[in-house]
């Protein structure tokens, strides 16, 4: 199982990044895909999930109306798309499967400045 991340950057407060994730080693349109996040300092955290259709979506609160996760099953990835962001959102981003133990792939840095 293999996760690799890319999309991330240097935006200003208040810009837009979509991030991507491609997946492979696992039938990926079977299982529930999440992005995480881990700023310095602090624990990595969950910051949305989405279910094997697409079709249910779950948010943590801070994120609720500015991210939005989707996924396409065609081409194992899944995405997250970031607006209005903060110098909060800093933090470098993973995708995974819930539960599932894998390791986790090199991430992408998200860098939001004041």
């Amino acid at each position: 199982v293999q996760f690799v991340e890319s999309g991330g950057g240097l935006v200003q407060f208040g810009g837009s990044l979509r991030l991507s994730c491609a997946a492979f080693g696992f039938t990926f349109s079977i299982y529930h895909m999440s992005w995480y996040r881990q700023a310095p300092g602090k624990e990595r955290e969950w910051v949305a999930g989405i279910n094997s259709a697409g079709r249910s979506m779950t948010y943590t609160d801070s994120v609720k109306g500015r991210f939005t996760i989707s996924r396409d099953n065609a081409k194992n990835t899944v995405y997250l798309q970031m607006n209005s962001l903060k110098p909060e959102d800093t933090a470098v981003y993973y995708c995974g499967r819930a539960g599932a133990g894998d390791s986790w792939g090199q991430g992408t840095q998200v860098t939001v400045s004041s």
